[in-house]
């Protein structure tokens, strides 16, 4: 008994010892993890915050995810459809608003179904219904054939996508939340919230400063109305910023021009490193490769000895490729961001804002 008692004894002791090792490592991970350590106290670190709160850790299918809140805006598959269907918060939403909404929706007994159809080891292909806010597997041959070969059979309101029967994967759970879930946020969306995030850490309500300027309705989410038009108009409240590299700043506004020779996305820079030679900036698209649709970061290299130079110069690598948000669909018009910056220079091509209110 003595012996055992005294095994016991050093068992504990190691326990308590791991106990304290654990802690410090988990010390370590949160000092590390803090954005000041790398952005310090400035806005980039503010931007970063905001950024991160587009991310969270989960567990599902035995496998661990870093998830990113998928894109989401209003009418942008329901043209061939005679239905139409509402997303949550109009696409609109900040991240406070939208995980919980997801949470909820990945505890659900059908998404947890459509885990268990995933994870079965055989090919199939997931029909997607957004009207019906449905969804269904096929083992057809001929449909796992098609897709197979590229013969893409679906339409922009019924997504198809063929799984290979190896589990579940981040950009699966990105299907589910986008076409059953509804959930998500658009381009504008997140750069308003963004922006508003950097009005909150300094004391003030973005929406309620520019209330008024906005024309918004009394009662009103001024998200609603903070649109890529909303940036590209000529707003007293937004500045011109000549789009030569020394005059960027973070915060400021990339917009990209849409085919009508109106802004159609928008995109916010977090950083400009000077030194090396890099910007940053961060947006939400689902014309992106599929592990990147939704939330997430670009790059644009640069010449530091040449920060005169325009984006729309050639000279500048945009490393952002644009894809499909599909295998199968129509992909987009540009390969990369940087053409799309460059595209319908007869109506001025792309060009950079800033909100004046955060200036001052």
């Amino acid at each position: 008994m003595a012996k055992t008692g005294r095994i016991l004894f050093f068992l504990i002791i190691y326990f308590l010892a791991s106990l304290q090792v654990f802690g410090d490592d988990l010390e370590h991970l949160a000092v590390f993890s803090d954005p000041a350590q790398i952005w310090g106290d400035g806005i980039e670190r503010t931007i970063e915050e905001a950024y991160r709160a587009c991310f969270k850790t989960k567990i599902i299918g035995s496998r661990i995810m870093n998830l990113r809140l998928p894109f989401s805006e209003n009418n942008e598959r329901n043209i061939l459809s005679d239905l139409s269907w509402e997303l949550i918060a109009g696409g609109k939403g900040s991240p406070s608003e939208l995980w919980p909404v997801i949470d909820e929706i990945l505890g659900s007994q059908d998404f947890d179904y459509y885990v268990k159809t995933l994870s079965e080891n055989y090919e199939q292909v997931i029909i997607f219904d957004m009207p019906g806010k449905s969804w269904k597997s096929s083992r057809n041959i001929y449909d796992i054939a098609r897709m197979k070969n590229g013969a893409y059979q679906g339409l922009p309101h019924r997504p198809h996508v063929y799984k290979h029967g190896k589990g579940i994967d981040e950009a699966d759970v990105y299907n589910y939340l986008y076409c059953i879930g509804y959930t998500g946020i658009d381009c504008s969306g997140f750069v308003w919230y963004v922006l508003s995030y950097i009005a909150e850490q300094n004391g003030f309500d973005l929406g309620r400063a520019l209330h008024r300027s906005m024309g918004i309705p009394r009662g009103s989410d001024p998200a609603w109305y903070a649109g890529t038009s909303f940036f590209g108009s000529q707003n007293r409240q937004l500045m011109m910023v000549p789009d030569r590299i020394k005059n960027l700043r973070p915060a400021d506004i990339i917009l990209f021009r849409g085919p009508r020779g109106v802004m159609s996305h928008s995109a916010i820079i977090q950083s400009i490193d000077f030194e090396k030679g890099i910007i940053r900036y961060l947006q939400s698209t689902d014309e992106a490769p599929l592990l990147e649709r939704g939330v997430h970061e670009s790059f644009i290299y640069f010449d530091p000895e040449k920060t005169d130079i325009s984006l729309s110069d050639t000279e500048l690598k945009w490393t952002q490729q644009r894809q499909a948000p599909f295998p199968g669909e129509k992909p987009s018009p540009f390969s990369d961001d940087g053409k799309r910056y460059r595209a319908y220079p007869e109506s001025g091509g792309g060009r950079v804002v800033g909100l004046r209110f955060l200036q001052n």
